[in-house]
């Protein structure tokens, strides 16, 4: 695998919410992103006593070429699973919770209604818990049921520049995913919406601000670029490594167009310190 730059470092776990983190989820026989998909930021974010957790199994149905995520046939719903997740935020004390999900095609509904159902349960027993869900590009009437419950943030990466997805995301459309994020802000206009692309998969730096220019116009409220990291050899390759300089250049041109919100740097993801971001209040 091609050698990593020095600014491509990520931390160490350690301290005492590491293990207790971990301890929880083992417990309760539930999956994060921060595994799943080898985040290289899992050691700081379990160490700081957060998580972001994947539900609806660990196999996707989607056959996304940048993704370490198991693809296949999926096992049926956990119909346990909100109350396990609930538990799990109570058991941490977290303040702010991420959410997000493989894809389950082979669902009528996506998966939306469990998904919704895990919101929920969540603010039952930890109402001032603030919750950002990440979902896939789910239908409008999955969409509807979503901005229903007590969402803070609703997030969905278009994860590359249209020239790219037939490469990198086949399956979905980068159309299809602006006009989810201008319906959920139609439908609730408090809420925050966001998303994120990763970067040196051979995009241009005015692909990206034509993308970021893009999700304004449909109401974007945040946005996060990171590097790609190739997360096994079956996964595309890194085309080139994104310089910290040239992210925060990004950074300051994404700002000028008028997001409430941008995180520019080699290792963010679109969960990491996603509470700073979600935090804010809506307009």
């Amino acid at each position: 695998m091609t050698r990593h730059p020095d600014w491509i470092r990520s931390a160490v776990g350690g301290g005492r919410s590491f293990p207790h983190v971990r301890g929880t989820l083992r417990a309760l026989r539930l999956h994060t992103v921060c595994e799943e998909a080898r985040c290289p930021n899992r050691g700081e974010c379990w160490s700081h006593g957060t998580a972001t957790f994947i539900i609806m199994g660990d196999i996707c149905t989607r056959r996304c070429h940048f993704c370490a995520v198991r693809k296949g046939r999926p096992a049926p719903l956990d119909a346990t699973e909100p109350q396990k997740v609930a538990e799990a935020v109570v058991r941490l004390a977290l303040d702010y919770v991420v959410l997000t999900s493989v894809d389950r095609d082979d669902l009528p509904d996506q998966g939306a209604t469990h998904f919704a159902a895990t919101v929920e349960a969540i603010y039952k027993v930890r109402p001032q818990c603030r919750v950002e869900a990440l979902i896939p590009d789910f239908r409008q009437e999955g969409i509807a049921r979503m901005v229903t419950t007590p969402l803070a943030v609703l997030a969905h990466n278009v994860e590359t520049v249209p020239r790219l997805y037939k490469t990198v995301r086949p399956g979905s459309d980068y159309h299809r995913s602006l006009r989810l994020l201008a319906l959920a802000k139609e439908l609730r206009a408090d809420l925050l919406t966001k998303s994120g692309l990763m970067l040196g998969l051979g995009e241009t730096n005015d692909e990206v601000l034509a993308v970021a220019r893009d999700l304004r116009a449909h109401g974007c409220d945040i946005l996060t670029l990171g590097q790609y990291l190739r997360p096994t050899l079956r996964q595309l390759p890194v085309a080139r490594f994104v310089s910290p300089e040239e992210f925060a250049e990004l950074k300051r041109a994404a700002e000028k167009l008028g997001f409430r919100h941008v995180e520019s740097a080699p290792l963010v993801r679109s969960s990491y310190r996603a509470w700073e971001a979600g935090q804010q209040e809506p307009p």
